[in-house]
């Protein structure tokens, strides 16, 4: 292999145990916000609040408690809960930017709060707004004066929060269009959207953690680049099963097949016209709002092969990495711990079916496969750590080559550098 040449040597990392706890919290919050949209959906309760932002009329932080009632409590809520993950992330872009940011927050506060008056002033119908934006600006004014302290984070962290403003603001924006626009299909790229999200916050955690800044890499010599792929494919596999599942929940047509493990007693349902039209005859849910198709017949297969492609897919990966690593090494405890999830996931579905879609369970479900996706995709960004400096340190020649690619304290447990030529 060609000896790398010329490579910088890293900086050394900024640790703020405070910053990554404040990422795990973020992270933990939107967990929470995705099992808040889960119920949503599973009320029927996504145009309960026909107006967006606000809140039949009012600025959706002062609408009255007393209003919140039936599917308006669910939608409420979770705009509420959605303004505070936006404010979280907001926070963490910031501290990812350290005392760098100080400058953008006193110019972005005089903004904030010069806009507060004038819509006071000019619009006093609107002084909830006025006084929103007022407040706002006047928090990250005075907040600039002591925060944050820290050194700014590493150019490629710092583009990472930057990443993670702009996806919240996208799901705020989606949100509101499915409201605004009544558009189911929005729906599904809001909830595709909050996937993401919830892996990229994940992934901010995992980034500012000690363990991942000081851990010394142990370089596994049976760690082959196909595992960490399959890792990397099958959480791909993941999300686009819980898009399918998105898909399926936005179609308000409750269960298009209501048994399992068969399908109206068959391995594979007859889809023909008559069928579905005897399928929607025979039909007891009552919450379904429109006639099953073929298509949404098809969906659900679809979704049932996706599952067993992925607990074969998972339950092979944590087997191989069990057996090449040994169950003491953390790669293989975190695969072990991801075949759980989506066994754990693969129960939830089947209960889905027969509770006839029981709001609680359905949600149950979500957050589990939102789990199952972050879990997946750290899996792959530490094997391909582990990956990276295995080839890395193979790649060396000299002595001066591996001080310039690692610094002294980074060097991989049990890696020595080539005598000098």
């Amino acid at each position: 292999m060609r000896p790398i040449r010329n490579t910088p040597a890293p900086l050394a990392p900024v640790r703020s145990p405070g910053l990554h706890r404040f990422a795990v919290f973020t992270a933990i919050a939107t967990l929470g916000l995705v099992g808040i949209g889960g119920l949503v959906t599973s009320h029927g309760a996504g145009m309960a609040v026909p107006d967006w932002p606000n809140t039949y009329g009012y600025n959706m932080f002062f609408f009255p408690i007393s209003l919140w009632m039936g599917g308006v409590f669910y939608e409420h809520t979770h705009r509420l809960a959605a303004s505070g993950v936006g404010l979280l992330t907001v926070v963490l872009a910031l501290w990812l930017y350290g005392r760098n940011a100080r400058p953008f927050m006193r110019w972005a506060g005089a903004v904030l709060l010069l806009l507060g008056a004038g819509t006071t002033v000019a619009m006093p119908r609107r002084w909830a707004d006025g006084l929103v934006l007022g407040l706002t600006g006047l928090a990250l004014l005075g907040a600039s004066r002591v925060w944050p302290r820290c050194e700014p984070s590493a150019k490629w962290l710092r583009r990472l929060g930057l990443a993670a403003f702009f996806a919240v603001v996208l799901q705020g924006v989606l949100g509101g269009l499915r409201v605004v626009l009544f558009k189911d299909a929005i729906g599904i790229f809001h909830a595709a959207l909050a996937q993401l999200f919830f892996v990229l916050v994940c992934a901010i955690a995992l980034f500012t953690s000690r363990w991942w800044q000081t851990q010394p890499t142990r370089i596994p010599s049976t760690l082959h680049a196909p595992r960490s792929t399959l890792f990397l494919l099958t959480t791909m596999l993941i999300l686009a099963q819980l898009t399918l599942g998105a898909a399926m929940r936005h179609q308000h047509a409750g269960l298009a097949i209501p048994d399992f493990p068969l399908a109206y007693g068959k391995l594979w349902p007859a889809m023909d016209a008559g069928s579905v039209t005897h399928y929607n005859q025979q039909r007891i849910e009552v919450v379904s709002a429109n006639p099953i198709t073929a298509f949404q017949i098809a969906l659900q297969m679809i979704h049932r092969l996706f599952a067993i492609a992925i607990l074969g897919a998972v339950a092979y990966a944590a087997w191989s990495t069990w057996r090449t690593l040994g169950g003491k090494n953390y790669l293989s405890r975190m695969a072990l711990l991801w075949l759980g999830l989506i066994l754990t996931q693969v129960l939830l579905g089947a209960a889905t079916i027969w509770s006839n879609k029981a709001a609680d369970i359905a949600t149950a479900h979500v957050l589990v496969g939102a789990v199952s996706l972050a879990l997946g995709a750290i899996l792959s960004i530490v094997s391909r750590r582990e990956l990276m400096f295995a080839y890395r340190a193979t790649d060396l020649s000299t002595a001066s080559e591996a001080r310039a690619l690692f610094a002294p304290q980074m060097l991989p447990a049990g890696v020595t550098p080539l005598p000098q030529r």
